[in-house]
């Protein structure tokens, strides 16, 4: 094993040693108890079966057979949870072949970044991880269940359900994707399309025209964005059936994948070997999902949602940890915005099941870990596919296409891409495997904006023609609930191709999909909890330095000290709170945490 995973595993397991016993602890006293139908009484079980068919209804009461409860993200909006629809029916199919029962225990929603991108309903999403955790935990409190299946894919939706899951660490548990759409127009020409329109170039008509063959049909948008990220995180973490990330929707492949979660999740039940999901992960499995991450330039956003995770678990991670691991982690994977690939390029030249190989050989990964299967994560190594009607899994080989994938000892980088930046105006993330070199360090003039809209106006009258760090505050998980802020995107790019120095400074996310622009994110503490952004001035010469890991506003130290913080505006309060739904977040709002702790709102 690299000496430095092991180090950064063993400071999470010393600085969780107390958190994370007294989760084990209440996970086996639940574990301990019998089946729910002898532990309830008869109103309770007549309750809780009366709409199953009898046959199943016979089973689960008097032959005590096990009973999976299905929590779904199904909606026919969203293109990557549309396929769920059949799937209940399936699995029900599938574990009464296998002598078990199954129920749809709840619904969970499912919001698309997507839709609501630079709308007011952006804010509710960081708080919709919590909603579905607190969704799937609604759905699993009726206590009848040996065993779950969670069926969700996207940004929110998984950090969600995992959260939830682990609430219920006792239950063997095993996640159910649905996969990407099929490719249509590139990711890069789309990019081009929306930098177009951000400069006048093309109206309406066309953009629309062009975002419209790039996202046209059911599954995950294909680029590596959070949602795919989640699923390669989970291939790292053994929850899934191995190779199932990326096979497209629709197919009797995919179909006959899903069959195989009904029995993995079987053969991990009290009766065979028990392997409840609390026990699965842990810190070693937590270390492989970050490894994971940085070995393939995924999301930012997963810095926030698996923190929560880990607390979840009783698991204490930090951003520092993340750092360590990303300056011994090479970049092995070019998935747009990190490179040209969409996703299915990325299955085609190995995929996850490349990946993990890789990590593992190079022992960057812990190959000692429990995962939903027999065969551990090195069974995650395989490339799935049908012989004769049956499910085999093949030896991952050489990678396919080295513009997409590379072994570890010839990486596109020496390192994850993920730094620190850490000075006087607070503790940030930036995401630079995408960005030149040329960028890596930026010194300009500080132009402040107190939203989105308000730097899209100045873009638009011309007003931001200059180099510039842009500082875009008010847009943490206080403040407005952390929205994402990639509509800012294409005018910084559209900045930057004129030869101007451009970065962007901001409490608010952006998924590293920020591309080639320098992105300070996540800054803690935000402006609204009194954070340093709330001291910036328009001019202030502000240093952006990936290299050396410092976030800096070069001003001079008694005259910073003194300086006002200025509180959010009363106005901008008041709006961030009212209007679609958002005052039923207030209470999240107040209860956030930081970002780097998760941005949680339950503990």
């Amino acid at each position: 094993m690299n000496p430095t995973v092991l180090t950064v595993a063993a400071r999470i397991r010393e600085r969780s040693e107390t958190t994370r016993r007294a989760y084990l602890q209440r996970l086996d006293t639940m574990a301990a108890r019998g089946p729910g139908v002898e532990r309830m009484g008869c109103a309770n079980v007549a309750h809780s079966f009366a709409a199953m068919p009898a046959n199943d209804k016979l089973k689960v009461v008097t032959e005590r057979a096990p009973n999976i409860g299905i929590i779904t993200a199904y909606n026919d909006m969203l293109s990557a949870h549309a396929p769920f629809q059949g799937y209940p029916d399936l699995i029900k199919d599938e574990a009464r072949k296998h002598g078990a029962t199954a129920q749809v225990a709840g619904g969970v929603p499912a919001m698309c970044d997507g839709i609501t991108q630079g709308m007011p309903g952006m804010e509710l999403s960081l708080f919709s991880r919590d909603v579905i955790a607190m969704s799937a935990a609604v759905g699993l409190s009726h206590d009848v269940f040996d065993a779950a299946l969670m069926l969700g894919v996207c940004d929110k939706i998984v950090p969600g359900l995992l959260i939830g899951a682990l609430h219920f660490g006792h239950l063997p548990t095993v996640f159910v994707p649905a996969g990407p759409m099929t490719t249509g127009l590139s990711n890069s020409e789309k990019s081009h399309m929306r930098v177009l329109a951000a400069e006048g170039k093309v109206g309406r008509k066309e953009l629309l025209q062009t975002e419209s063959k790039a996202y046209h049909g059911q599954g995950t948008c294909t680029f590596y964005g959070t949602a795919n990220s989640n699923q390669m995180l989970l291939e790292a973490m053994g929850l899934h059936v191995p190779g199932t990330a990326f096979v497209n929707p629709g197919s009797d492949f995919r179909a006959e994948l899903t069959r195989e979660a009904v029995r993995s999740v079987l053969n991990i039940t009290k009766n065979k070997a028990f392997t409840p999901i609390g026990r699965l992960i842990d810190e070693r499995c937590i270390v492989n999902a970050m490894v994971a991450l940085l070995a393939t330039g995924g999301s930012t956003n997963h810095l926030i949602h698996w923190v929560a995770v880990a607390r979840a678990a009783g698991i204490d991670i930090n951003w520092d940890d993340f750092c360590t691991l990303s300056d011994v982690v090479p970049l092995i994977a070019r998935v747009y915005p990190n490179g040209e690939a969409d996703v299915n390029a990325f299955q085609d030249a190995g995929g996850p099941g490349y990946v993990i190989r890789e990590l593992l050989d190079a022992g960057l990964m812990y190959e000692d870990v429990v995962t939903v299967r027999k065969g551990g994560i090195r069974e995650y190594t395989g490339i799935p596919h049908m012989n004769d009607q049956k499910l085999q899994w093949d030896i991952v080989g050489a990678s396919k296409d080295d513009s997409v994938v590379r072994p570890v000892d010839s990486p596109f980088s020496s390192n994850g891409g993920i730094k620190v930046l850490r000075g006087n105006l607070g503790r940030s993330v930036i995401k630079i495997s995408a960005v030149p070199e040329e960028q890596h360090v930026v010194e300009a003039p500080a132009r402040v904006f107190d939203s989105q809209e308000a730097l899209l106006a100045a873009f638009s009258a011309g007003d931001l023609n200059q180099n510039a760090v842009c500082v875009v505050r008010w847009q943490g998980p206080k403040a407005n609930g952390m929205p994402e802020l990639h509509k800012l995107t294409p005018p910084l790019k559209a900045l930057q191709s004129k030869g101007f120095d451009v970065a962007l400074v901001t409490d608010g996310r952006m998924s590293g999909a920020s591309g080639k622009i320098p992105a300070a994110i996540h800054v803690s503490p935000e402006a609204a909890a009194g954070g340093p952004l709330a001291k910036v001035r328009d001019g202030d010469v502000i240093r952006l330095d990936a290299l050396t890991g410092r976030l800096e506003v070069l001003v001079n130290i008694s005259e910073w000290e003194a300086r006002e913080v200025l509180e959010m505006p009363q106005a901008l309060r008041e709006a961030n709170g009212l209007g679609m739904g958002r005052e039923l977040f207030a209470g999240m709002r107040n209860n956030a945490l930081t970002a780097e702790e998760g941005g949680c709102t339950w503990l």
